[in-house]
């Protein structure tokens, strides 16, 4: 059965997915903090930003983290026009991510997410 994808969808393709993909992206990127979380990005050559989410076992049970990366999932989602592409992004929330409302959540993620292309990515525009 194949569904009907949205504009706004999150499809695989716009993932981090393999061990590796993360660690290059720790041991050769950027790195931004604030209060609710950290995030780490890296120039990925594609013309698409993928999204990668770690949340620690320290932040809560399973039921809480999962929740916290539906929530930064949506953030993403509902910004992917604005985040220019060419970029590699993970997320690592913070314990108090949990209780922050989604509004405080979704500023402190926008305000950190890179807000041009990486240099020397032609044709990295911004997603529509």
């Amino acid at each position: 059965m194949s569904a009907r994808r949205g504009p706004n969808s999150f499809p695989k393709n716009l993932r981090l997915l393999r061990r590796s993909e993360f660690r290059g992206v720790y041991e050769g990127g950027q790195r931004r903090s604030a209060p609710l979380c950290t995030l780490f990005f890296r120039s990925n050559g594609r013309s698409r930003s993928r999204l990668g989410i770690t949340v620690p076992v320290s932040v809560g049970n399973a039921v809480v983290r999962n929740r916290v990366k539906r929530r930064v999932r949506e953030v993403f989602r509902l910004n992917r026009g604005t985040i220019p592409g060419g970029w590699d992004i993970v997320v690592n929330p913070r314990r108090i991510a949990t209780t922050a409302p989604f509004a405080t959540l979704a500023r402190e993620l926008t305000e950190m997410f890179p807000r041009t292309a990486p240099a020397g990515l032609p044709g990295a525009a911004r997603e529509s």
